[in-house]
């Protein structure tokens, strides 16, 4: 009975907040936009749900004066990048992602020295110093369509490896320079956990992000962003799926599809960065208005430049 009470009291307390969230949301002009790696009740609360591209361009189209960026740091950088007059909050700073430090614009500068005909690609998922010293930022959702569309030979993608080999293995008529990063989480989704795991369900299809390591890639049944991931299980008349990616994709592969079944492909597929977001920090954050992302003007004005030609190619 008391855990029963104290589990009552814990959504009694969701809904509360909630509600005071929602108040607090349409006194200020504040829209909350969520990555799928949150927690699900915030993903329930926000007005945008969606992958990094989504969210990217998603930034440029609100007219709310307060931008909430419920994921890691570099994204509500993202968000102030492409709307510099606008206020963008982040429920807690010490949520970053390792990944995205994981390049140095100093090994940039000695590639741009060794090949003339470079394009420096930059995924989105890394800071606003290394999206500034690149030519074009590219997502798990449109890397492939926006590096096939460069002029240039030689592809330095950055900063991380996996995605960058699942691009090469399409685009033969590029020369990739790999860089030395990766996700942790993606990354430590081993081949022995995915097999055994398909070992107990050998009938389910095998969705797989690309930044996991590429023998992981080599055995999903479909590769592709968290929203691909999400679209391709929503169409598939499969009823059972095994996910290899943030365990976060979850809420919204069960609250679109109620009938069908998910399985992670191996044991710790968390990001403990995304975890870091509550309810309690949001409607703080809206609360407070602090935890502000603020960037120098000079570094805002050259990250955008990559980030707009990632949304002109990206069309």
């Amino acid at each position: 009975m008391t855990a029963k009470l104290e589990r009552y009291k814990e959504v009694s307390d969701v809904r509360e907040m909630a509600e005071e969230i929602s108040r607090l949301k349409k006194e200020k002009n504040a829209i909350i936009m969520a990555h799928y790696y949150v927690a699900d009740e915030i993903q329930d609360i926000a007005d945008s749900v969606g992958d990094s591209f989504f969210l990217a361009k998603k930034a440029t189209e609100t007219d709310a004066d307060i931008i909430v960026l419920c994921g890691v740091r570099f994204m509500g950088e993202s968000a102030k990048v492409l709307n510099p007059t606008k206020k963008v909050l982040i429920p807690d700073m010490a949520a970053d992602c390792p990944m995205a430090h994981m390049a140095t614009t100093d090994r940039i500068d000695e590639v741009r020295e060794k090949y003339d005909d470079v394009a420096v690609v930059c995924y989105v998922n890394s800071t606003a110093d290394l999206k500034a010293a690149s030519d074009v930022c590219v997502t798990s959702a449109n890397a492939l369509k926006i590096v096939s569309r460069l002029p240039q030979r030689y592809i330095y993608f950055i900063p991380d490896q996996n995605l960058a080999h699942y691009i090469a293995d399409q685009l033969p008529e590029k020369e990739f320079i790999f860089n030395d990063g990766f996700c942790h989480v993606h990354n430590s989704i081993s081949l022995d956990a995915l097999k055994k795991t398909k070992t107990l369900k050998p009938d389910a299809p095998v969705l797989v992000h690309p930044e996991c390591k590429p023998e992981v890639v080599a055995e999903a049944d479909y590769v592709g962003s968290t929203s691909g991931i999400i679209k391709y299980a929503t169409e598939s008349s499969a009823k059972e799926f095994i996910v290899a990616t943030e365990l976060g994709v979850m809420h919204e592969l069960k609250k679109r599809n109620p009938d069908k079944t998910f399985y992670p492909a191996g044991p710790m597929q968390i990001c403990p960065n995304m975890k870091k977001l509550t309810m309690e920090k949001l409607l703080h954050v809206l609360k407070e208005e602090d935890s502000e992302i603020t960037l120098p003007e000079k570094l805002m004005r050259e990250a955008k430049a990559p980030m707009e030609e990632m949304l002109r190619l990206a069309k």
